[in-house]
């Protein structure tokens, strides 16, 4: 029997190169060794968005993302959390093994209360309970099914080091009841730079959308920062924001003439910038076409995340029953 890897896309708006590169493309490859499941954490949206019409929206956008991208629903599992009534079970059982000390030192609350403090606002100002606590429900998300690997970008492997920690402790009280958990990081796509030269992020309002009409992303393509460097000039590849995504599109004969044009001279970055933008229509025009299908058929992708959701409870329940065993309940 194929161990099992776990996905979850957060449903937050139109998914963009980096997550793309970063997540979306390696957890799709490992339906190639692994009985792959991927969900879309619609419960974990609610630490932010408060409109229902917009959550349902953006779960409806995650789930034909991964289909549109080629998740093969008949051979892979996709459902949406909140289907799943054993997470939140778990989740609570869960949070009485998780140190209050581990929660205080995740990034992302962190973040928040170091922005308070410098701000000169009470150091828990805008956080709710749900954010504080969200690493432990994605600790359920992962060991309810048994899960043996995650893909998970640089910024989440603290959570998934978070959910090995809480597992490791209710294992040494009831033994070994729960699968450790590995993530999966490729180091080659760990930051992929925006147009702005960050890492590609909603936040910075810096991303290429994958789905977005060809004239928009053209633009976001042209808007690319480069160096004032003349075409003649040598450059350096790896220090250039529109190589550093090109080479994950072309293949090796175009990337290494690429490289030597960088290098000795006679690379035009307008022309780089057309070359790259033709290479991301090749890759995403017909999935874009199919993305846009799906989201006209709401009706389509309910029924496929309703019949994933009984495919995950059948492995979530028998799980959460030797949870709820060991701890005598």
């Amino acid at each position: 029997m194929k161990q099992i890897a776990l996905t979850g896309l957060k449903p937050t708006g139109p998914p963009h190169i980096g997550n793309y590169l970063g997540m979306l493309k390696p957890s799709l490859e490992l339906t190639k060794d692994f009985q792959a499941l991927y969900f879309i954490p619609d419960y974990h949206a609610l630490t932010t968005v408060r409109d229902p019409k917009q959550l349902i929206n953006l779960t409806y956008q995650a789930t034909a993302t991964w289909l549109a991208l080629g998740l093969n629903p008949d051979k892979e599992i996709i459902y949406r959390q909140s289907d799943i009534p054993e997470v939140f079970e778990l989740a609570w059982i869960l949070s009485c093994f998780t140190a209050k000390g581990l929660l205080n030192r995740a990034h992302a609350y962190k973040a928040i209360v170091d922005d308070n403090i410098a701000a000169g606002r009470e150091e828990d100002k805008n956080i709710n309970v749900g954010l504080f606590t969200y690493p432990v429900l994605m600790a359920a998300d992962i060991l309810l099914f048994g899960t043996h690997v995650v893909p998970v970008g640089l910024d989440q492997q603290q959570h998934l080091e978070i959910t090995r920690d809480v597992a490791l402790t209710f294992n040494r009280n009831y033994g070994n009841v729960l699968t450790i958990p590995k993530a999966v990081i490729r180091k080659e796509v760990m930051t992929i730079p925006g147009i702005d030269g960050r890492k590609m992020s909603k936040s910075y309002n810096n991303v290429i959308p994958i789905f977005a009409p060809p004239n928009q992303v053209l633009k976001r393509v042209k808007r690319i920062v480069t160096d004032s460097k003349h075409p003649e000039d040598a450059k350096d590849p790896d220090e250039c924001n529109i190589f550093a995504i090109y080479r994950h599109f072309a293949d090796a004969d175009a990337i290494a003439a690429k490289r030597h044009l960088y290098l000795e001279g006679g690379l035009a970055y307008g022309e780089m910038k057309k070359e790259l933008f033709a290479l991301l229509e090749a890759t995403f025009s017909a999935k874009r076409e199919r993305y846009n299908d799906l989201m006209d058929t709401p009706a389509e992708l309910d029924k496929v995340l309703e019949k994933g959701a009984e495919k995950a409870r059948d492995i979530a329940v028998p799980i959460l029953a030797k949870v709820r065993k060991a701890v005598g309940v």
